[in-house]
């Protein structure tokens, strides 16, 4: 008779027969749990707890995730962040408050990202003349061809969040959105 070592629903070991073997023991998750990511010891104190801790450990993976595809293209989250802000406005032109309204990390300096992006020549700034402090911000073709060019990455995005089935995903942004209430 042979013995078969087999991963269940709960990410147990245990041992089968090959009569009880099917396709669907064939699965074994790629990831480990939060606790072993982390390697916590003691455990949280609530669900809740974790929870928390697993949204945040979860995003900083995401954002290194991002950091990693953009990389080749040289540029940050942040600055792809904003490109694609000003890609959806076009061909209109946005101040910088608009852009830090919008921005994912609205910690960041968006106009210390916008003059990076001016000398990368991807966007055009231009100073209002009529009022100094506005600037106004315009994707160029050279930024606008780049966003094109990364746009093929988007696969790969959608691929590691292809784990979760359509119901899930759903699921999920919905959650997400509920936390933010």
């Amino acid at each position: 008779m042979l013995i078969i070592l087999c991963n269940d629903e709960n990410h147990n070991f245990q041992l089968m027969s090959w009569r009880n073997f099917t396709c669907a023991n064939l699965f074994m998750p790629n990831s480990m749990t939060l606790e072993e990511e982390i390697q916590q010891i003691k455990p949280f104190r609530n669900n809740y707890h974790k929870g928390y801790v697993n949204i945040i450990y979860t995003g900083k993976w995401i954002l290194q995730y991002t950091s990693d595809l953009l990389k080749p293209y040289k540029l940050t989250p942040q600055q792809y962040n904003i490109l694609r802000i000003l890609r959806g406005k076009y061909p209109e032109a946005v101040t910088i408050k608009y852009i830090r309204e919008r921005m994912l990390d609205r910690m960041s300096d968006a106009s210390r990202i916008v003059e990076l992006l001016r000398k990368k020549d991807l966007v055009e700034r231009n100073i209002c003349i009529e009022n100094r402090r506005r600037v106004d911000v315009l994707i160029n073709q050279k930024g606008l061809r780049l966003l094109d060019d990364i746009e093929n990455e988007n696969l790969r995005v959608d691929k590691r969040l292809a784990t979760l089935n359509e119901k899930e995903i759903f699921l999920l942004n919905e959650l997400l959105d509920k936390v933010r209430e």
